[in-house]
This record gives structure tokens, sequence and C-alpha cells, in this order.
């Protein structure tokens, strides 16, 4: 019986790291599917990484609460010509189905004489549904 608990304690702490990081590799993969969507010109599919009930807090303006708004918001941003240059995660925090995000990007941003380079930082919250996570919360602002 004491041999079974020590295989099962070992068991538990190998385990760990690999769960510790588990949130940090679908975050990583999130990021790279919300730029690839982005910079396809794809609102929908933008959208479709966040919660039914997510909500952006854009810097100057009001909160978007849900999908569709969020959608109709990443749209019109990316119907301007802007493009995701760089979306760079810096840290994940986890604890259960919820991890924080803090990241870095810089945005090619049309202007009267062509692309200007925007550069800031952001924090998502992402949540877990089964084994998907998606963006809950989303707030940034630039340098």
């Amino acid at each position: 019986m004491k041999h079974a608990i020590s295989l099962f304690l070992l068991s538990l702490m190998l385990s760990a790291p690999a769960q510790a990081g588990e949130p940090r590799m679908h975050i990583e993969q999130g990021v790279a599917q919300w730029v690839a969507a982005f910079n396809a010109g794809d609102g929908t599919a933008v959208a479709n990484l966040y919660t039914e009930d997510a909500a952006l807090f854009p810097p100057g303006g009001p909160r978007v609460d849900g999908r569709a708004a969020i959608q109709a918001f990443w749209q019109g941003a990316i119907d301007s010509g802007m493009k995701a240059d760089e979306l760079r995660l810096v840290e994940v925090d986890a604890n259960g189905d919820m991890a924080g995000e803090v990241g870095i990007f810089t945005l090619s941003v049309p202007g009267e004489n062509g692309p200007t380079k925007v550069a800031g930082k952001y924090i998502v919250i992402w949540k877990r549904s089964g084994h998907t996570w998606q963006l809950h919360r989303d707030i940034w602002n630039t340098n």
C-alpha cells in the first residue's frame, strides 16, 4: 500500500509541469490563429476565437460585448486596412479554467502617407471550455 501511495504521489508530481504548460501552449496557438484570421481579413474567424459572452475594452472607446459586436469591431479594423505585424505572448498565468496572458503588439495602421507602425501592450483573460481555450476579456493600449 505504501508503495502504491508513493507511486501515485510521484505520478502527480511528474504530471504537474505538463498541466502547467498546457494553457500556454493552447494560448500560443490561439494567438497565432488570431493573427492569421485578422491578416486574412476574416473578422468572423477572429470573433469565433472569443467566448460568446466575451468583452473588448478598446482604448478611448466603449466596452464591446458579445461575439457579434466583437466581430463587427474587428471587421471594421480589418476593413480600414489595419494589419497585425506581431502579437507576442510575454507571460501566461493560469489558475483552473482561467488564464491571464500579457503580451505586446505591433500593428500597421493606414495613414495619409502610407502605413504607420503602432506598438503597444495587452492583457487577455482566457477561459477554458472543455479542451478549448477562448479569449474572454481583451484590453490593450498603445505605447
